[in-house]
């Protein structure tokens, strides 16, 4: 099920800062996101809002850009998020 209140249970609530750090800092990052129940919420937000700082849904913007360029035809990121869970 969908969790439209996605950040209120956030595994980051209250350490977002930790998530916008730049390189190597990045991977030590996204440990936070492993184990977090709302992952897929999370990373359609970026996903959709082409969000390009930090770490979002276990991914960097790195990552994101690179799922972007692939898979261009995706419109919205929620209906494959949901599809795929």
């Amino acid at each position: 099920m969908w969790n439209e209140n996605w950040s209120q249970d956030a595994a980051c609530l209250g350490k977002s800062d930790d998530l916008f750090v730049k390189g190597a800092e990045q991977n030590r990052a996204k440990l936070v996101c492993n184990g977090c129940t709302v992952r897929a919420e999370c990373l359609s937000e970026a996903l959709d809002n082409r969000i390009e700082w930090g770490v979002w849904g276990g991914m960097t913007e790195r990552e994101r850009r690179a799922l972007l360029r692939r898979k261009p035809h995706v419109r919205k990121w929620r209906e494959v998020l949901i599809q795929a869970s």
